[in-house]
Formats: C-alpha cells, structure tokens, sequence
C-alpha cells in the first residue's frame, strides 16, 4: 500500500519497515494557495509476514535455494498461460500498485489546487467588510475565476492569501470566487459609483494567468501510469508458456504462427495400445506396419522398399480413426505429434502457412517422428470447391499449398510419417491424396458382427459382469449374442451401449451389468429414451397398437423381410410413439425383392389403420419418407425400373447442381414409375394383412396387454415363421435352439 505523509490534513503517522524515499513537489498555484514548498514522503509498506522473523542464517538458506534453481529456468515460467498470470500474486500486485499510483496523482492534484483549509469569503462580505470601508489597495483577477484583494496594512484579515502572491506586495490578502468577469466589473463599477469615488482614484484591477508547469503534466497521470502497467504485465506474461501464454511454448498473439501440436514421446503416458482396438483388423495391421517402418527401417531399406509418406484413415464417424491414432501414439517408440485440422486456421491471414511450416520443421527436429492431422478436410478440399456457390478460399488453399510442398519435400532420409483422419475422403484435393503423399488410403467401414463382437469383448472386460460371464467360453457367446443385437453399430455405439448398460446398472443399485442392462441400453441407442410419462389417450394407443402389428405380420410373412426381435408400443424419443427392432442381415449386395419387401413392410402400419379404423391418422409420416426414398433409389439409381431402363439419374451429394440431369419429360416418366411401385408395394400389402386379420388383431390385443413382446411371445401367438431364417448370425446367437 501506499501512504503520503506530509503537512496539512496529512498528519506523520509512524514508519513501518521497508524503504522510503522523500520528494519535494513546488509550484505556483493562486487559486487557492498560491506558491507552495509541500514536504510528503512516500512511504511504501506491506505486512510484515511470518518468516520476516527469520535470522540471517535463515534468510542466507533461501538465498541459496532460489539461487540453486534449474538452469534454463526463466521468471514467470511458472505461468502456463494468460489465466494462471492473472490469478498470481503479482498481478495483484501490479494491479495493487496501479490502483494506488493513480490515487496517488490525483491527490497530488488536489494540493496543487490548493489547500482546503484557506477559505473563500463570498463578493458581499468582500464589498462589506473590505470595500465599503476603503482598505483595499488593488484587485488581481487571476485566471477569470477568482479575484485576490490586496488590503492596505491596517485591515484585520482572518485568511491571509498573501504567501501565494508573487505578482503582489506581501500585504494583507483576501481572495473570493466570481461567475463572470463582466457580472464583477459591473458591480465593482456600481459599488464604486454608489461610494463616490472618482474615475482616478478608483481600485486599479490586474488580470493574471497563472497555472503551475505541474497541472499540464496532471491530466496524463493516470494515463501514463496505466500504460506503465500494462506494459509491465505485458511483460510478464510474455514470460508464460502454454496455451494462451505467449512464451515459447503457448499459443498467443506473439506465437499466433506456430504449430499447437501436441507431442507424445516414450515419457508420455498414453494408455491407449493396439490391443484395445478391436473390428478393424485390416486398418491396424496397416497402422503397425508404419511404426515398423519407423522402429526397424533397416529390414526395408536392406529389400529396396522406401518408407511410405503417409496415410489417410477415412470411415464414418465413430469407427476408430483418432483411436488408432492414439495407439499408433502409444506403441510408437517415436515422438508423436498430434494436431486438428481446424487449428491451422486462425483470423490472420498467413497463419496456417506459418503453422504447417513449424509442424515440419519441429517433426524434422525429432524425426523419425509421426505427424497425425485429425479431421484434414478442413484445410484440405479441393481448391476452387471449398466455398459456398463453387467459390474458393485463399487462406484454407495457402495453407493446403504449403502442407503439399512439405509433404512432397520430403526424403526418405527424413523418416517422417504423415497420417490423416477424415470423415469426407471425397472432398478432399486430388494433389494431397496422389502416391507420394499419402501412399495409402485406409479405409475403416462400420464392423461386421465379428467385428462387433471383438469390440465388445474389449469394453466387457472393462465391466463388472455378473459371475456366469466370467468364463472365456460363455464371455464369448455374450458377446456374440450383443453383437447380433446391434446390426450397423459403430465402435462408438458400442462404447456407449457399454458405458450406458453400467450406468443403468448403478442406476438400479444392481451389483452387476447384467444382459437386461444392455438390452435397455441398446433399445435407448436404437429408439431414444422410453417416455412413460408420455401418456397416450386409450384411443391413440390402440391406434398405435394396430399400427405397430401391421409391420410385424408383414415382416413375419414376407420371405426376405428381417427378422423381428422385439415390437413396443411404449413412446420413445421425441416422436415416436411404437417401434419394432429388426434384424438385418450383414450384406453388401441387395435384390429388388428385398426392397419391394422392405417397401410392403413399412407401408403395413397405414394399410392396417385402413382396415380396422374409419380414419387414417399421421402416424405412417416417417414410413412414407422411407418407401419413397427407396422407390426413388430404385428407379433413379439402381436400374430397377424397367420403364426409365438402365440409366442413373443420381445426383452427387459434394457439388452444387442447379440443373436436373434429366428432362421434364423424362421427370414426369420418374414420377410415374416411383407412384407404380409404391402403389404396388400397397396392394400387396392390403392383400396380405386382409388375409391375416385375426392374426393382427390377435397381436394388436397382446401389444395392448403387454406392450412389449419379443420375438418369442411373437412365436407363441403366430407360430414358427414360416420361412427359415437367411442370416447365420441369428441362427448361431439368437435362436432359442442354440
């Protein structure tokens, strides 16, 4: 804190310890004061803290310990970034001293003005008692504002203004404030009128400026001093490092051109390995042989091969790309450097240049060395196709520019592996994806059921199952059976199923994750949150009770519709209100008797409202959207139709089209043929549910009983299907004979 000890007001108080220093501020001021010799002594002091009572011997200690600190260790390091900065000792300080000095100047500013214990007397009391009895001498009007009157030596004066007058004799002193110079000299004039005193024996009056050299420099105090402070914290905070520090390892506006990527080395503990990636066997085969690369590059080079560039991992979202990224990051006795491809792109321009530059020049540094660039769209579509309309964007494409050039620039002394993760490998540049770039294109699909099993093995060992599962053997068969149930599943659904399987667990105070568990869970992942407190009206569930058994009876009696599993009229999610879960089979190609089926089975609900309602209602809204696309799929893409032929009128998904690649006659034939099938697929599905209305109402009044039936209650009422199952995965997990 600081303390002014000096004269007037400001009475001496007792000195603490620390140091001081005595100034000694002149001037001359009239307004109030006039010229002054102010004594005031800054005084800086602080609490007296507990090891001050430490002896020399002690003091001596901590000397040599601060001055035993690590070399290359630099003030303010201890500040990883701008927050830790703000939160320390000393920005308190420095905000401390900022705040005091500012006080400082403006007190110094209230003296200069003058002293407050001199008083002003008002213009009556001054024509009274001074004017009116002839004891003034003469009149200074200084800077317009006040009036100082020097008294003949005979007047009593009480506030002597005399010592602040260095443009008068040392006589007595009066001073009063006036509004307007006119408005005094009118009633001077007057007074002196009224007196009787003659025009050449009238008070002479004397206009002075007076302002001290000091009150020039005092509207910028504060100013400067806030400057000052600024500065020095500025200062300081260039010392820290991390992220929004601007050391030389943070990511502020002075190291707004280097690269935040993040490095892993033997030191770094990344608990991630290859064996916690499991459904993408092929992809981390690929992945493990370029950190063999790196590990014995002499086996290779002693054949001829050189080492590969790079790789691109591409694949829908959740299907492990980052993850075998991080275990690459894990396993590799390399440095590991790790950076998104949004971090390249900042406000200023040249900067993802500037940062693609230092990622190299730091991998070179430590080569070998594996560069990762996780989600590499952003910088990395096709130049001119970028933007909205076909515009480009040359900022993204300096930046792509630059990472071209340095991948291209490589040798293979370099021993640095540049890999790649995207989600949209079709937007990317041609130039990036070329051999000699990124010699390999991994592509990482959704898992088959084995692969789907293996990942789930990997999260059930994870989990507190209950003791039947704990044998190899039965663990096994477990973990088929879930992967049955989750047909199309990612490894991030079933990292999730997992997690949301123990926490239902929890939830129930159960003591183990147990199969019902990771029914809920997959149910939740497939349809949404059960909605219980959705309460339908009786009419409305029976509607949905209807609804939901026409898509049964239709997938139970349709040759190569799928399996049902289970069928539930308790609403789920935000919309619906019934759902079936079914199993589709892992195939790569499909018939167009398999979509016609599809097509009857989801146009079951509406046709078995039809049948046993006098009205429709919106219930089928998302199985129309679903026939539709696919009788569209199927005319449009497939070649299916045999009035448009074997022609696709597909429309690419990557560019901006505004002009059909077909007529409007050719338009009209589309529209046609898409009605045909879908209105074909509604007469043989009217046929059907006709024929089987007493299985429909049977099943619809067991749904309205029991809400929920699986595929064995289904079995109960209809009887075994009457087709056999297509699919060797329902056979070997989900049969009740296995």
């Amino acid at each position: 804190m600081i303390r002014i000890l000096g004269s007037g007001r400001i009475g001496l108080r007792p000195l603490l310890r620390s140091w001081k220093q005595e100034f000694t501020f002149g001037g001359i001021q009239p307004l109030r004061q006039g010229s002054f010799q102010q004594r005031a002594l800054l005084h800086w002091s602080a609490p007296r803290r507990a090891e001050d009572g430490k002896d020399d011997k002690g003091e001596a200690k901590d000397n040599n310990q601060k001055d035993n600190r690590k070399d290359g260790q630099k003030d303010g390091g201890e500040y990883q970034n701008f927050s830790d900065y703000f939160k320390s000792p000393q920005f308190a300080r420095s905000l401390y001293l900022t705040v005091g000095l500012t006080f400082f100047t403006h007190m110094l500013g209230t003296l200069w003005q003058g002293n407050e214990e001199q008083e002003v007397m008002t213009l009556q009391e001054f024509k009274t008692q001074y004017l009116e009895k002839g004891l003034v001498k003469q009149l200074f009007v200084v800077n317009k504002q006040m009036v100082q009157a020097e008294l003949l030596p005979q007047a009593n004066v009480r506030n002597d203004w005399s010592r602040g007058m260095d443009f008068a004799n040392r006589s007595p002193t009066v001073a009063f404030t006036i509004g307007s110079v006119d408005v005094f000299e009118q009633e001077l004039e007057r007074t002196q009128d009224r007196l009787g005193i003659p025009p050449e024996e009238r008070l002479p009056v004397t206009y002075v400026d007076q302002v001290s050299p000091l009150q020039y420099l005092y509207p910028f105090g504060p100013t400067l001093i806030i400057l000052g402070a600024l500065m020095y914290m500025t200062k300081r905070a260039r010392k820290a490092g991390g992220p929004g520090g601007m050391g030389p390892n943070s990511s502020g506006i002075f190291n707004v051109g280097k690269s935040r990527a993040k490095l892993f080395n033997k030191e770094t503990d990344v608990k991630v390995k290859f064996k916690d990636v499991a459904g993408c066997d092929e992809a981390k085969v690929e992945v493990m042989e370029f950190v063999d690369f790196l590990k014995n590059p002499e086996k290779f080079k002693a054949l001829g091969a050189r080492i590969p560039r790079g790789a691109i991992l591409s694949g829908p979202p959740g299907t492990g790309k980052t993850l075998l990224a991080k275990a690459t990051a894990g396993e590799a006795n390399v440095p590991f450097l790790s950076v998104s491809g949004s971090e390249f792109v900042e406000m200023f321009v040249g900067v993802g240049a500037s940062r693609v530059r230092d990622l190299f020049n730091s991998a070179r540094s430590f080569a070998p060395a594996i560069i990762f660039v996780d989600e590499i769209d952003a910088i990395g579509k096709s130049r001119g196709k970028g933007g909205a309309m076909g515009t480009s964007n040359d900022e993204r494409e300096s930046t792509l520019n630059q990472l071209l050039v340095e991948m291209d620039g490589f040798t293979s002394s370099d021993q640095i592996i540049v890999l790649a993760g995207t989600n949209r490998p079709d937007v990317l540049d041609s130039a990036l994806l070329r051999p000699g770039r990124f010699d390999r294109h991994i592509q990482l699909d959704a898992p088959d059921v084995e692969g789907r099993k293996a990942i789930y093995k990997v999260h059930l060992a994870k989990l507190n199952l209950e003791p039947s599962l704990r044998d190899a053997k039965k663990l096994d068969v477990f973990a088929g059976k879930l992967a049955a149930l989750t047909p199309g599943f990612s490894g991030a659904d079933i990292a999730n199923a997992c997690n949301e399987s123990a926490l239902i667990a929890a939830r129930h105070s159960d003591s183990y994750v147990e199969f019902h568990h990771f029914e809920k869970a997959i149910e939740r992942s497939i349809a949404g949150l059960e909605r219980k407190s959705k309460v339908l009206s009786p009419e409305e569930k029976k509607t949905v009770a209807y609804h939901e058994a026409g898509h049964a009876i239709c997938g139970w009696f349709l040759e190569f519709a799928d399996p049902l599993l289970k069928v539930s009229i308790i609403p789920r999610g935000s919309s619906a209100l019934g759902y079936a879960q079914y199993l589709p089979p892992d195939q790569y190609l499909i018939s167009s008797e398999q979509l016609r089926h599809k097509m009857i089975m989801a146009l079951g609900g509406r046709v078995s409202e039809e049948l046993h309602f006098p009205y429709v209602t919106s219930g089928a809204q998302d199985d129309f959207k679903k026939v539709t696309a696919m009788a569209q799929t199927m005319v449009t893409s497939l070649g299916m139709s045999k009035d448009i032929g074997y022609i696709s009128y597909e429309q690419s998904d990557t560019s901006v089209q505004f002009n059909k690649p077909f007529s409007e006659k050719t338009a009209r034939r589309i529209d046609l043929e898409v009605k045909r099938l879908v209105d074909e697929a509604h007469a043989v599905c009217k046929e059907l549910l006709t024929n089987n209305l007493d299985k429909v109402d049977k099943l619809a009044k067991r749904l309205l009983e029991k809400e929920v039936l699986t595929r064995n209650d289904i079995v109960e009422l209809l009887g075994p299907r009457p087709f056999p199952e297509k699919s060797d995965t329902f056979e070997k997990y989900l049969d009740r004979k296995n």
